[in-house]
């Protein structure tokens, strides 16, 4: 099942929406994958459009910012480490977060993750981009946090490096 159409709509429990809550507060960029400028033009903003914060997003090619409903696109051509320091200069104290599986793979090795925010919804989407497969590195965490309510789970983790 491609894109991420499946989380809009599911039942929630309010415990639930504070803690993504919370979170959506706490971050102050984005660094995501793109395919040219394929993920703004087709309407993939970054968490359904609830934040409104810079986005950096690796490319192979060369192209000019975007800007789209209050949101600033910089593409970043081929360099992780450039993309995930420019957003966190933009984010200043707050946080930056990584989307995709092949951002947060890389990131991993790179020693650029400092906590993982993992959010499970109940369901089984049987196809897609597994977060960790091909990671092909251990990696020790420290649970930081671990809540459950009636619809999502929510488990924090600190990297150890």
């Amino acid at each position: 099942m491609p894109g991420v159409d499946w989380m809009s709509g599911r039942p929630s429990a309010p415990e639930d929406d504070a803690v993504v809550g919370r979170v959506m507060d706490s971050i102050g960029a984005v660094v995501g994958g793109a395919n040219k400028t394929q993920t703004v033009e087709d309407g993939e903003i970054p968490y359904g459009g609830m934040l409104t914060v810079p986005v950096y997003l690796m490319t192979h090619s060369h192209h000019e910012p975007i800007e789209r409903d209050g949101v600033r696109y910089t593409f970043v051509v081929d360099d992780i480490g450039l993309a995930v320091e420019s957003a966190k200069q933009a984010a200043g104290d707050e946080w930056v977060s990584l989307l995709g599986g092949s951002i947060s793979r890389q990131c991993l090795l790179l020693g650029l993750v400092d906590e993982l925010h993992l959010d499970i919804a109940p369901v089984l989407l049987g196809s897609g981009i597994s977060l960790f497969a091909g990671l092909g590195q251990h990696i020790e965490l420290e649970r930081l946090e671990t809540s459950a309510f009636a619809s999502e789970t929510h488990l924090r983790y600190r990297v150890i490096t």
